[in-house]
């Protein structure tokens, strides 16, 4: 992606990083097991909309395949034994509910563009979709916004539910090489190295949304952070190890409550 981690000597020692694992069947289980948590944290916010709304990861061992959540299932409800196993045809290859048409559609593209790609994050939340209708990407006006800055596309073409792969792909190619894109008309969509950074950009940038809406709506002209220091603060909390660290505090407080 656009940023880079910073070298490793240069976090702090203590740093939890992400697992490593002697073998993918223990890689595959934490991954669903992160997955499940991710989606009912989502249910948390608030980011469930009827059926819509989808987070995938790669299967560490089939490359063109992805995990998802079941068509009509509650994130609420989610658990690892509810995921399914998708390729990139679009079959389900593990799981016995139906697979949403349209995260196929988007992710499956998302996935075969972008290699470095592990998860991807996208829903109908409210600041997300109402910022979406601007058709503006977000603005350099706080912190947490300057992690996207110059980081993120505009997908400006919207033309329905996102039922074909030819409307995937031109997500993706907006998409570039960026953590997140907005989806004109539509909502956010989010990627990363991680389940965990996947999730936490989309968290962090429909709450961004929330504050620019908020800024705007006083009618006052909006103080932008200047180029320089905006690049700086991106690069000091928009890198991927960042990502994945500050959605730690919410897996741990998610895991607390579950018994999985």
């Amino acid at each position: 992606m656009a940023v880079q981690n910073p070298p490793l000597e240069m976090l702090p020692s203590n740093i939890p990083l992400p697992p490593k694992f002697e073998n993918v069947e223990d890689e595959r289980s934490y991954l669903k097991k992160k997955l499940s948590v991710a989606f009912r944290i989502f249910g948390k916010f608030g980011f469930s909309e009827g059926v819509a709304g989808h987070i995938t990861v790669r299967d560490p061992k089939h490359q063109d395949h992805f995990w998802v959540n079941p068509f009509g299932l509650s994130f609420n409800q989610i658990k690892p034994s509810d995921l399914l196993l998708v390729n990139h045809a679009g079959d389900v290859v593990e799981g016995k509910l139906p697979v949403n048409r349209a995260a196929f559609a988007i992710h499956s593209q998302i996935h075969a563009a972008r290699p470095d790609v592990v998860a991807a994050a996208h829903a109908h939340s409210v600041y997300g979709k109402s910022f979406s209708v601007l058709g503006q990407e977000l603005a350099p006006i706080t912190q947490d916004a300057c992690a996207f800055y110059k980081d993120h596309a505009l997908f400006d073409d919207y033309s329905g539910i996102v039922n074909e792969l030819e409307e995937g792909k031109r997500i993706a190619k907006a998409l570039g090489d960026g953590k997140a894109a907005i989806l004109q008309n539509h909502g956010l969509l989010t990627v990363g190295h991680s389940i965990d950074e996947a999730a936490w950009w989309y968290i962090t940038m429909e709450r961004s949304c929330q504050a620019q809406l908020l800024a705007m709506q006083t009618g006052q002209k909006l103080i932008e952070i200047d180029h320089e220091t905006a690049m700086k603060t991106r690069a000091e909390l928009g890198f991927p190890l960042a990502g994945y660290f500050q959605f730690q505090p919410m897996w741990q407080d998610m895991m607390a409550t579950l018994d999985f």
